[in-house]
Protein backbone atom coordinates (compact mmCIF):
# COMPACT_ATOMS: atom_id res chain seq x y z
CA UNK A 1 0.00 0.00 0.00
CA UNK A 2 1.34 3.39 -1.01
CA UNK A 3 0.22 6.74 0.34
CA UNK A 4 0.76 10.36 -0.66
CA UNK A 5 1.10 12.89 2.16
CA UNK A 6 -1.34 15.78 1.66
CA UNK A 7 -0.27 17.78 4.69
CA UNK A 8 1.60 17.44 7.97
CA UNK A 9 0.80 20.08 10.60
CA UNK A 10 1.12 20.80 14.29
CA UNK A 11 -2.23 21.47 15.97
CA UNK A 12 -2.08 23.44 19.21
CA UNK A 13 -4.77 23.85 21.88
CA UNK A 14 -7.28 26.60 21.04
CA UNK A 15 -6.56 28.30 24.38
CA UNK A 16 -3.27 28.52 26.25
CA UNK A 17 -2.73 26.32 29.28
CA UNK A 18 -2.58 28.50 32.43
CA UNK A 19 0.85 28.76 34.06
CA UNK A 20 -0.27 27.00 37.23
CA UNK A 21 -1.19 23.92 35.14
CA UNK A 22 2.00 23.76 33.10
CA UNK A 23 3.44 20.82 35.05
CA UNK A 24 1.50 17.55 35.10
CA UNK A 25 2.98 15.18 37.68
CA UNK A 26 3.31 11.48 36.94
CA UNK A 27 2.00 9.11 39.58
CA UNK A 28 3.35 5.69 40.46
CA UNK A 29 0.70 4.18 38.18
CA UNK A 30 1.95 6.30 35.27
CA UNK A 31 5.52 5.28 35.99
CA UNK A 32 4.72 1.58 36.07
CA UNK A 33 3.78 1.46 32.39
CA UNK A 34 6.23 0.29 29.77
CA UNK A 35 6.87 3.37 27.63
CA UNK A 36 4.83 2.43 24.59
CA UNK A 37 1.67 3.71 22.87
CA UNK A 38 -2.05 3.11 22.78
CA UNK A 39 -2.53 2.78 19.03
CA UNK A 40 -5.97 2.41 17.49
CA UNK A 41 -7.48 2.98 14.05
CA UNK A 42 -11.06 3.70 12.95
CA UNK A 43 -12.37 3.03 9.44
CA UNK A 44 -15.35 4.93 8.03
CA UNK A 45 -17.28 4.26 4.82
CA UNK A 46 -18.00 7.02 2.27
CA UNK A 47 -16.60 9.88 4.32
CA UNK A 48 -16.26 13.38 2.80
CA UNK A 49 -13.13 15.44 3.44
CA UNK A 50 -13.65 17.95 6.23
CA UNK A 51 -10.11 18.99 7.16
CA UNK A 52 -10.89 22.39 8.61
CA UNK A 53 -13.59 21.05 10.91
CA UNK A 54 -11.32 18.23 12.09
CA UNK A 55 -8.45 20.59 12.88
CA UNK A 56 -10.63 23.16 14.63
CA UNK A 57 -12.38 20.57 16.78
CA UNK A 58 -9.06 18.88 17.59
CA UNK A 59 -7.64 22.19 18.75
CA UNK A 60 -10.68 22.79 20.95
CA UNK A 61 -10.51 19.29 22.42
CA UNK A 62 -6.82 19.66 23.25
CA UNK A 63 -7.69 22.63 25.45
CA UNK A 64 -9.61 20.22 27.68
CA UNK A 65 -6.93 17.49 27.42
CA UNK A 66 -3.97 19.87 27.52
CA UNK A 67 -1.30 17.36 28.75
CA UNK A 68 -1.60 15.55 25.39
CA UNK A 69 -0.22 18.65 23.65
CA UNK A 70 2.87 18.76 25.86
CA UNK A 71 6.09 16.78 26.21
CA UNK A 72 7.32 14.18 28.69
CA UNK A 73 9.88 16.05 30.77
CA UNK A 74 11.37 13.24 32.85
CA UNK A 75 10.18 10.21 34.81
CA UNK A 76 8.31 12.52 37.19
CA UNK A 77 6.40 15.02 35.06
CA UNK A 78 5.00 16.26 31.76
CA UNK A 79 5.62 19.80 30.52
CA UNK A 80 2.20 21.06 29.39
CA UNK A 81 3.80 23.59 27.05
CA UNK A 82 1.13 23.60 24.30
CA UNK A 83 3.70 22.45 21.73
CA UNK A 84 0.85 20.74 19.95
CA UNK A 85 0.27 17.40 18.27
CA UNK A 86 1.12 16.03 14.85
CA UNK A 87 -1.84 15.96 12.44
CA UNK A 88 -1.23 14.16 9.13
CA UNK A 89 -3.53 13.93 6.12
CA UNK A 90 -2.76 11.36 3.45
CA UNK A 91 -4.22 9.93 0.26
CA UNK A 92 -4.04 6.18 -0.29
CA UNK A 93 -2.76 5.66 -3.81
CA UNK A 94 -5.04 3.66 -6.15
CA UNK A 95 -5.85 0.87 -6.81
CA UNK A 96 -5.98 -0.06 -3.10
CA UNK A 97 -9.60 -0.17 -1.89
CA UNK A 98 -10.53 0.10 1.77
CA UNK A 99 -12.73 -3.00 1.60
CA UNK A 100 -9.69 -5.04 0.50
CA UNK A 101 -7.62 -3.65 3.37
CA UNK A 102 -10.27 -4.61 5.93
CA UNK A 103 -10.13 -8.26 4.86
CA UNK A 104 -6.54 -8.61 6.04
CA UNK A 105 -5.40 -9.71 9.45
CA UNK A 106 -2.60 -7.16 9.27
CA UNK A 107 -4.09 -4.43 7.14
CA UNK A 108 -1.18 -2.03 7.57
CA UNK A 109 2.01 -4.04 8.21
CA UNK A 110 4.27 -1.21 7.01
CA UNK A 111 2.59 1.47 9.14
CA UNK A 112 1.50 3.63 6.21
CA UNK A 113 -1.75 4.66 7.95
CA UNK A 114 0.09 5.57 11.17
CA UNK A 115 1.07 9.23 11.77
CA UNK A 116 4.58 8.74 13.17
CA UNK A 117 7.13 6.13 14.11
CA UNK A 118 6.94 5.38 17.82
CA UNK A 119 10.70 5.64 18.32
CA UNK A 120 10.62 9.17 16.87
CA UNK A 121 7.96 10.22 19.36
CA UNK A 122 9.97 8.71 22.20
CA UNK A 123 13.04 10.64 21.05
CA UNK A 124 11.33 14.05 20.97
CA UNK A 125 9.17 13.20 24.02
CA UNK A 126 5.89 13.99 22.23
CA UNK A 127 2.69 12.37 23.43
CA UNK A 128 0.00 12.30 20.76
CA UNK A 129 -0.29 12.08 16.97
CA UNK A 130 -3.10 11.41 14.50
CA UNK A 131 -3.37 10.59 10.80
CA UNK A 132 -6.42 10.84 8.55
CA UNK A 133 -6.07 8.75 5.37
CA UNK A 134 -8.46 8.99 2.41
CA UNK A 135 -9.15 6.04 0.10
CA UNK A 136 -10.14 6.40 -3.54
CA UNK A 137 -13.39 4.53 -2.84
CA UNK A 138 -14.50 7.35 -0.53
CA UNK A 139 -13.61 5.65 2.74
CA UNK A 140 -11.35 7.15 5.38
CA UNK A 141 -9.28 5.91 8.29
CA UNK A 142 -8.22 7.86 11.34
CA UNK A 143 -5.34 6.51 13.42
CA UNK A 144 -4.39 7.62 16.93
CA UNK A 145 -1.11 7.22 18.81
CA UNK A 146 -1.32 8.16 22.49
CA UNK A 147 1.61 7.64 24.81
CA UNK A 148 0.84 5.19 27.58
CA UNK A 149 3.03 6.97 30.12
CA UNK A 150 0.33 9.62 30.47
CA UNK A 151 -2.96 7.99 29.46
CA UNK A 152 -4.75 4.67 29.79
CA UNK A 153 -7.38 3.19 27.49
CA UNK A 154 -10.23 4.96 29.29
CA UNK A 155 -8.53 8.35 28.85
CA UNK A 156 -7.91 7.59 25.17
CA UNK A 157 -11.55 6.61 24.67
CA UNK A 158 -12.81 9.75 26.42
CA UNK A 159 -10.57 11.95 24.28
CA UNK A 160 -11.65 10.31 21.01
CA UNK A 161 -15.34 10.57 21.89
CA UNK A 162 -14.98 14.22 22.92
CA UNK A 163 -13.15 15.14 19.71
CA UNK A 164 -15.66 13.31 17.53
CA UNK A 165 -18.57 15.02 19.29
CA UNK A 166 -17.07 18.47 18.63
CA UNK A 167 -16.24 17.56 15.04
CA UNK A 168 -19.75 16.27 14.37
CA UNK A 169 -21.84 18.78 16.32
CA UNK A 170 -19.61 21.85 16.59
CA UNK A 171 -20.26 24.24 19.47
CA UNK A 172 -23.51 22.42 20.19
CA UNK A 173 -21.63 19.32 21.32
CA UNK A 174 -22.02 18.17 24.90
CA UNK A 175 -18.62 17.24 26.36
CA UNK A 176 -18.28 15.83 29.84
CA UNK A 177 -15.94 17.79 32.06
CA UNK A 178 -12.44 16.33 32.06
CA UNK A 179 -10.79 15.91 35.46
CA UNK A 180 -7.01 16.33 35.23
CA UNK A 181 -6.22 14.59 38.47
CA UNK A 182 -3.00 14.98 40.44
CA UNK A 183 -2.53 11.24 40.81
CA UNK A 184 0.57 11.72 42.97
CA UNK A 185 -1.70 12.60 45.89
CA UNK A 186 -3.11 9.06 45.75
CA UNK A 187 -0.19 7.08 44.32
CA UNK A 188 3.06 8.90 45.18
CA UNK A 189 5.72 8.53 42.48
CA UNK A 190 9.02 6.71 42.76
CA UNK A 191 11.95 9.05 42.33
CA UNK A 192 13.86 6.30 40.59
CA UNK A 193 14.51 6.66 36.87
CA UNK A 194 15.71 3.07 36.65
CA UNK A 195 12.20 1.79 37.29
CA UNK A 196 10.32 4.59 35.58
CA UNK A 197 8.13 4.39 32.51
CA UNK A 198 10.92 6.03 30.54
CA UNK A 199 13.37 3.27 31.33
CA UNK A 200 14.40 1.51 28.14
CA UNK A 201 15.63 -1.71 29.72
CA UNK A 202 12.24 -3.27 30.37
CA UNK A 203 10.98 -2.10 26.98
CA UNK A 204 13.84 -3.88 25.21
CA UNK A 205 13.35 -7.05 27.23
CA UNK A 206 9.63 -7.18 26.49
CA UNK A 207 9.52 -6.05 22.86
CA UNK A 208 12.13 -8.15 21.13
CA UNK A 209 12.95 -8.44 17.44
CA UNK A 210 11.63 -12.01 17.27
CA UNK A 211 9.14 -12.31 14.42
CA UNK A 212 5.52 -12.69 15.51
CA UNK A 213 2.13 -12.98 13.82
CA UNK A 214 -1.00 -10.94 14.54
CA UNK A 215 -4.46 -12.27 13.69
CA UNK A 216 -8.05 -11.35 14.46
CA UNK A 217 -10.42 -13.90 15.99
CA UNK A 218 -14.06 -12.86 16.19
CA UNK A 219 -16.22 -14.22 19.00
CA UNK A 220 -19.80 -13.56 17.93
CA UNK A 221 -22.27 -12.49 20.59
CA UNK A 222 -24.45 -15.56 20.11
CA UNK A 223 -21.53 -17.93 20.67
CA UNK A 224 -20.39 -16.01 23.76
CA UNK A 225 -23.92 -16.20 25.16
CA UNK A 226 -24.12 -19.94 24.48
CA UNK A 227 -20.78 -20.54 26.20
CA UNK A 228 -21.79 -18.38 29.19
CA UNK A 229 -24.86 -20.57 29.64
CA UNK A 230 -22.73 -23.68 29.40
CA UNK A 231 -20.25 -22.39 31.99
CA UNK A 232 -23.11 -21.60 34.35
CA UNK A 233 -21.57 -19.15 36.84
CA UNK A 234 -22.70 -16.00 34.99
CA UNK A 235 -19.30 -14.89 33.72
CA UNK A 236 -18.87 -11.58 31.89
CA UNK A 237 -18.08 -11.43 28.17
CA UNK A 238 -14.45 -10.66 29.03
CA UNK A 239 -14.16 -13.57 31.46
CA UNK A 240 -15.71 -15.94 28.90
CA UNK A 241 -13.41 -14.96 26.05
CA UNK A 242 -10.41 -14.92 28.41
CA UNK A 243 -11.18 -18.53 29.40
CA UNK A 244 -11.19 -19.74 25.79
CA UNK A 245 -7.97 -17.96 24.84
CA UNK A 246 -6.18 -18.85 28.09
CA UNK A 247 -7.21 -22.47 27.69
CA UNK A 248 -5.85 -22.63 24.15
CA UNK A 249 -2.57 -20.97 25.14
CA UNK A 250 -2.13 -23.10 28.27
CA UNK A 251 -2.81 -26.30 26.30
CA UNK A 252 -0.06 -25.41 23.83
CA UNK A 253 2.53 -24.11 26.30
CA UNK A 254 5.96 -25.66 26.13
CA UNK A 255 7.63 -27.74 28.81
CA UNK A 256 9.41 -25.54 31.32
CA UNK A 257 7.19 -22.51 30.67
CA UNK A 258 5.81 -20.41 33.51
CA UNK A 259 2.77 -18.75 31.93
CA UNK A 260 1.65 -15.54 33.67
CA UNK A 261 -1.43 -13.59 32.60
CA UNK A 262 -1.43 -9.81 33.10
CA UNK A 263 -4.75 -7.97 33.06
CA UNK A 264 -5.31 -4.18 33.34
CA UNK A 265 -8.15 -3.21 35.68
CA UNK A 266 -9.76 0.24 35.63
CA UNK A 267 -9.62 1.75 39.13
CA UNK A 268 -11.92 4.74 38.68
CA UNK A 269 -15.06 3.17 40.13
CA UNK A 270 -13.06 0.98 42.50
CA UNK A 271 -11.57 3.84 44.48
CA UNK A 272 -13.09 5.06 47.75
CA UNK A 273 -14.66 7.46 47.03
CA UNK A 274 -15.07 6.57 43.33
CA UNK A 275 -13.42 8.81 40.74
CA UNK A 276 -15.26 10.20 37.70
CA UNK A 277 -15.04 8.14 34.52
CA UNK A 278 -13.63 11.27 32.86
CA UNK A 279 -10.53 11.32 35.08
CA UNK A 280 -7.43 11.81 32.92
CA UNK A 281 -4.33 9.66 33.31
CA UNK A 282 -3.38 6.07 34.10
CA UNK A 283 -5.97 5.01 36.63
CA UNK A 284 -5.61 1.29 36.16
CA UNK A 285 -3.49 -1.42 37.67
CA UNK A 286 -2.09 -4.66 36.33
CA UNK A 287 -3.13 -7.84 38.10
CA UNK A 288 -1.45 -11.16 37.47
CA UNK A 289 -2.86 -14.65 37.20
CA UNK A 290 -0.43 -17.54 37.49
CA UNK A 291 -2.11 -20.88 38.09
CA UNK A 292 -0.90 -24.45 37.67
CA UNK A 293 -2.45 -25.82 34.49
CA UNK A 294 -4.21 -28.61 36.36
CA UNK A 295 -6.18 -26.00 38.33
CA UNK A 296 -7.63 -24.42 35.19
CA UNK A 297 -8.86 -27.43 33.29
CA UNK A 298 -12.43 -26.09 33.07
CA UNK A 299 -13.80 -22.76 31.89
CA UNK A 300 -15.83 -22.56 35.07
CA UNK A 301 -12.69 -22.58 37.23
CA UNK A 302 -10.93 -20.04 35.01
CA UNK A 303 -13.82 -17.58 35.00
CA UNK A 304 -14.32 -17.94 38.76
CA UNK A 305 -10.62 -17.28 39.44
CA UNK A 306 -10.53 -14.25 37.11
CA UNK A 307 -13.72 -12.84 38.63
CA UNK A 308 -12.30 -13.27 42.13
CA UNK A 309 -9.01 -11.58 41.21
CA UNK A 310 -10.68 -8.58 39.57
CA UNK A 311 -13.25 -8.21 42.37
CA UNK A 312 -10.59 -7.73 45.05
CA UNK A 313 -8.98 -4.77 43.27
CA UNK A 314 -9.38 -1.30 44.78
CA UNK A 315 -7.14 1.63 45.66
CA UNK A 316 -5.84 0.14 48.90
CA UNK A 317 -5.14 -3.19 47.20
CA UNK A 318 -3.00 -1.41 44.62
CA UNK A 319 -1.01 0.48 47.22
CA UNK A 320 -0.27 -2.66 49.22
CA UNK A 321 0.13 -5.33 46.57
CA UNK A 322 1.53 -3.50 43.56
CA UNK A 323 3.80 -0.70 44.74
CA UNK A 324 6.03 -0.83 41.67
CA UNK A 325 3.70 -1.98 38.94
CA UNK A 326 3.47 -5.68 38.16
CA UNK A 327 4.30 -5.47 34.47
CA UNK A 328 7.68 -3.88 35.10
CA UNK A 329 8.28 -6.30 37.96
CA UNK A 330 7.49 -9.36 35.87
CA UNK A 331 9.68 -8.25 33.00
CA UNK A 332 12.69 -7.12 34.99
CA UNK A 333 12.71 -9.93 37.59
CA UNK A 334 13.38 -13.29 36.00
CA UNK A 335 11.40 -15.68 38.15
CA UNK A 336 12.04 -13.96 41.51
CA UNK A 337 14.66 -16.52 42.52
CA UNK A 338 13.07 -19.48 40.78
CA UNK A 339 15.15 -22.05 38.92
CA UNK A 340 16.78 -20.77 35.74
CA UNK A 341 15.14 -23.67 33.86
CA UNK A 342 11.78 -21.95 34.37
CA UNK A 343 11.02 -19.60 31.51
CA UNK A 344 8.52 -16.85 32.31
CA UNK A 345 6.19 -16.02 29.45
CA UNK A 346 3.68 -13.19 29.70
CA UNK A 347 0.13 -13.56 28.44
CA UNK A 348 -0.81 -9.86 28.23
CA UNK A 349 -4.52 -9.33 27.66
CA UNK A 350 -6.26 -5.96 27.62
CA UNK A 351 -9.79 -4.85 26.81
CA UNK A 352 -11.29 -1.73 25.28
CA UNK A 353 -14.78 -3.20 25.28
CA UNK A 354 -17.91 -1.46 26.61
CA UNK A 355 -16.81 2.05 25.61
CA UNK A 356 -19.28 2.44 22.71
CA UNK A 357 -16.50 3.13 20.20
CA UNK A 358 -18.80 2.19 17.33
CA UNK A 359 -20.97 5.21 18.19
CA UNK A 360 -18.06 7.52 17.35
CA UNK A 361 -19.07 9.99 14.63
CA UNK A 362 -16.75 12.70 13.31
CA UNK A 363 -19.46 13.80 10.87
CA UNK A 364 -18.95 10.79 8.60
CA UNK A 365 -21.37 8.39 10.28
CA UNK A 366 -20.34 5.51 12.52
CA UNK A 367 -17.20 3.42 11.85
CA UNK A 368 -17.28 0.08 10.03
CA UNK A 369 -14.22 -1.30 11.85
CA UNK A 370 -12.12 -0.35 14.86
CA UNK A 371 -8.86 -2.14 15.57
CA UNK A 372 -5.55 -1.88 17.39
CA UNK A 373 -2.86 -0.95 14.90
CA UNK A 374 0.73 -2.09 14.65
CA UNK A 375 2.33 -5.33 15.76
CA UNK A 376 4.32 -5.78 18.93
CA UNK A 377 7.31 -8.03 18.32
CA UNK A 378 6.91 -9.50 21.76
CA UNK A 379 9.10 -12.54 21.20
CA UNK A 380 7.82 -15.51 23.17
CA UNK A 381 5.30 -13.38 25.03
CA UNK A 382 1.66 -13.29 23.93
CA UNK A 383 -0.40 -10.12 23.43
CA UNK A 384 -4.21 -10.15 23.18
CA UNK A 385 -6.21 -6.96 22.56
CA UNK A 386 -10.01 -7.10 22.86
CA UNK A 387 -12.54 -4.73 21.29
CA UNK A 388 -16.28 -4.88 20.76
CA UNK A 389 -17.62 -6.12 17.45
CA UNK A 390 -19.71 -3.64 15.48
CA UNK A 391 -23.00 -4.90 17.00
CA UNK A 392 -21.64 -4.44 20.54
CA UNK A 393 -22.46 -8.04 21.47
CA UNK A 394 -19.36 -9.92 20.34
CA UNK A 395 -15.64 -9.43 20.82
CA UNK A 396 -12.81 -9.10 18.31
CA UNK A 397 -9.65 -10.61 19.79
CA UNK A 398 -6.45 -9.40 18.09
CA UNK A 399 -3.85 -12.01 19.04
CA UNK A 400 -0.09 -11.58 18.64
CA UNK A 401 2.25 -14.52 19.18
CA UNK A 402 5.05 -16.46 17.55
CA UNK A 403 4.30 -18.49 14.43
CA UNK A 404 4.89 -21.70 16.35
CA UNK A 405 2.34 -20.70 18.97
CA UNK A 406 -0.13 -19.38 16.37
CA UNK A 407 -0.10 -22.68 14.47
CA UNK A 408 -1.15 -24.48 17.66
CA UNK A 409 -3.60 -21.79 18.77
CA UNK A 410 -5.54 -21.82 15.51
CA UNK A 411 -5.99 -25.59 15.75
CA UNK A 412 -7.38 -25.55 19.29
CA UNK A 413 -10.84 -27.12 19.27
CA UNK A 414 -12.42 -24.38 21.41
CA UNK A 415 -10.95 -21.60 19.26
CA UNK A 416 -12.37 -23.34 16.19
CA UNK A 417 -15.75 -23.79 17.89
CA UNK A 418 -16.23 -20.32 19.33
CA UNK A 419 -14.15 -17.94 17.19
CA UNK A 420 -14.05 -17.14 13.49
CA UNK A 421 -11.05 -15.98 11.50
CA UNK A 422 -11.69 -17.64 8.12
CA UNK A 423 -13.01 -14.48 6.48
CA UNK A 424 -9.64 -12.76 6.76
CA UNK A 425 -6.46 -13.32 4.77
Amino acid sequence: MEISIISREIIKPSSATPNHLRTHKLSRLDQSNIDTFISIIFFFDKAPKNSDRLKTSLSQTLSHYYPLAGQVKDHLSVDCNDNGVTFVEAQVVAPVDMSDVLKRHEFDPEGKLVPRKEHEMLEDQSIFAVQVSYFGCGGVSICFLIRHVIADATTAANFIKSWSALSCNGDGAVINDVTILDGTSIFPPRDDSGMSASSGGAHKMLFSSTETLKKRFTFEGSKISALKEKIGNRPSRFETVFAVIWGAVAAAKREGDDLVATIPVNLRRRMNPPLPDQCFGNLHTIIQANWPTEETTSYSSVTEKIHELISMVNGEYVKKAHPNGWLLYLVTNNGNGRLDTIRRRLFMISSMCNVAFYKTDFGWGEPVLIAPVGKLNAGDHIVVELLDTIDGKGIDAWVTMSKEDMDKFEQDSAVIAYASSSSFV
